[in-house]
């Protein structure tokens, strides 16, 4: 009886194995379907159209995208960086990748989102971001893209709103190389700076003025979507080559009032101002870069300084927009804008809006707060990713 009943357990044991593999082996291909048909569910369309901080911004406010990368295509260097692909030298144009859900937004839906945002006419570039680096493209993936995309220029171009020919490139889509990652959403973890940027750009006032007595239809559905002067827009042409705000600290006070001169300590620890026209860099012309005198950040470059007439040194935007704070300044019975060192914190000068184009801005800074770099020893200093700006 007992050997009966242990080989009845054994049987009994052999059927529920049986039923469970039976089972375990029905249920794999659905679970796995089910992933498949999940991921089959988000698809990608790649756009260039100008500054990606902007760009990147638009289509993530597009119900059914499901997420937008900013990155590099169309080039022939792998890898490259930003500075690299801002230099102009690479090929590559500053793009997005945008990932969605073609139940709820289709492709020839994206397109229309694509034009009402950019400058379809310029063939230079993007509104202030100037160079074929910041220029219009539409990244065909496969030939459906291609048919789409062929057929909302084409009627674009016969719709009358422009009155110059559409230029936008549409080509085939290589490698898509993902941008830094300080550039990621960097309108969600910079907002200020970037609003001030695209206030700046002329971006948002020329889709405006374009798009505001037109109702164009592409594909049977008017599009102004995110088209809302909500748009965020930041600072400057966004010329911010390196993540480089990393490795940068202020050394304590005693250390301060041993290294820096009496006015060096006075204006960047107790927001001093020295004389104007009896400073060190104010009618400097060699070619380089300015960094914090405390930390050693980059803040700024000879590219972009210009002779004010106010007799300290002037630049029309930072080298490193991440490492120059702006702070109300509501001192001398009025209110400016303070600029300050990110890292460090100190006190740098302020920013006024009566600069030249392209920005507008004029950064008047103190020498005291300053080092320069000449290009030339770049590389020797550790700062040799900033000798592409003088090549």
């Amino acid at each position: 009886m007992k050997y009966i009943l242990i080989t009845l357990l054994f049987v009994l044991d052999l059927f529920v194995w049986g039923w469970h593999q039976a089972n375990s082996m029905e249920e794999e291909p659905k679970m796995d379907k089910t992933m498949n048909m999940t991921t089959d569910k988000i698809q990608t369309a790649v756009f260039a159209g100008g500054c990606f901080w902007c760009t990147e911004s638009d289509f993530e406010k597009v119900d059914g995208v499901t997420e937008v990368i900013s990155g590099y295509t169309g080039g022939n260097v792998a890898n490259p960086s930003y500075e690299q692909v801002s230099s102009g030298t690479t090929g590559h144009v500053e793009s997005i990748e945008v990932h969605y859900n073609p139940a709820k937004v289709s492709y020839a839906h994206l397109l229309e989102v694509f034009w009402t945002h950019v400058d379809p006419t310029d063939p230079g570039g993007q509104f202030v971001d100037r160079g074929n680096q910041y220029r219009s493209v539409i990244f065909y993936a496969d030939e459906n893209q291609h048919k789409l995309a062929q057929a909302s220029k084409q009627k674009l171009a016969a719709s009358g709103i422009f009155d110059k020919p559409i230029v936008t490139d549409i080509l085939p889509l290589g490698k898509f190389y993902k941008a830094e990652a300080y550039h990621q959403d960097y309108y969600k973890r910079n907002p200020l700076r970037y609003r001030w940027y695209r206030s700046r750009s002329g971006r948002d006032q020329f889709l405006k003025k374009t798009w505001a007595d037109h109702s164009f239809k592409f594909q049977g559905k008017a599009n102004m979507t995110g088209m809302k002067d909500e748009h965020p827009t930041a600072m400057m042409s966004e010329n911010n080559p390196n993540d480089s705000g990393s490795g940068f600290t202020k050394p304590d006070q005693k250390d301060l009032k041993a290294r820096l001169t009496p006015l060096q300590y006075q204006v960047t620890q107790k927001n001093g101002t020295e004389p104007p026209f009896k400073n060190e860099f104010w009618d400097n012309k060699k070619a380089g870069i300015y960094v914090d005198i405390v930390s050693g950040e980059p803040l700024f470059s000879s590219t972009d300084k210009y002779e004010s007439g106010t007799g300290w040194p002037s630049f029309t935007k930072p080298l490193e927009p991440e490492n120059v704070v702006e702070k109300k300044d509501r001192s001398l019975f009025t209110v400016r804008t303070e600029v300050r060192s990110k890292h460090a914190d100190s006190h740098l000068g302020h920013v006024f809006d009566d600069g030249p184009q392209p920005t507008g801005l004029r950064y008047c800074i103190n020498s005291a707060s300053l080092r320069f770099i000449p290009a030339e020893k770049l590389k020797e200093e550790g700062y040799g990713r900033y000798t592409a700006l003088f090549n």
